[in-house]
């Protein structure tokens, strides 16, 4: 049966903290981060609400855009007509009808992601180093009770 020895766990140990270290390299798209698209927060009023028993309900906003009215479509329901809202706008808006979202909205995924993703790695790491290790090891023999 082989032996082991701090050689070989301290090599388990250190190719376990190189593995973590690399996936912390590699950035924040490793564990799904996303990069969410630039915006501006502006003062919009609701011209056209929307029931929000109707499925896929959206409503029409007017707004001001570089000292220019516009008009976008607000993926939501509930508003009253001429309410007051903030709404986020895309920086770089095309012409026509813009989508917009509530200014309040968060869009995309938490920040939370990626210290969880790498918590795993760890974990994961460390389970198959013990994995490997029991394997190595092989059964052992419990002594005979009379």
């Amino acid at each position: 049966m082989p032996q082991l020895s701090w050689k070989v766990l301290g090599v388990a140990a250190v190719t376990g903290i190189l593995v973590v270290l690399g996936c912390w390299w590699a950035g924040p798209s490793l564990f799904g981060a996303v990069e969410t698209e630039q915006s501006r927060t502006v003062e919009a009023t609701v011209t056209l609400p929307a029931d929000c028993t109707a499925p896929d309900a959206e409503e029409t906003v007017s707004f001001e855009l570089d000292g220019e009215t516009r008009n976008g479509t607000l993926n939501g329901c509930g508003h009253d007509q001429d309410e007051q809202i903030e709404i986020a706008v895309p920086s770089e808006a095309p012409d026509g009808l813009i989508d917009v979202q509530l200014a309040n909205a968060a869009m995309g995924s938490s920040d939370l992601r990626r210290p969880v993703g790498l918590a795993l790695l760890v974990v994961s790491c460390a389970a198959g180093g013990s994995y490997a290790f029991l394997v190595v090891r092989g059964p052992r023999r419990l002594p005979a009770v009379l």
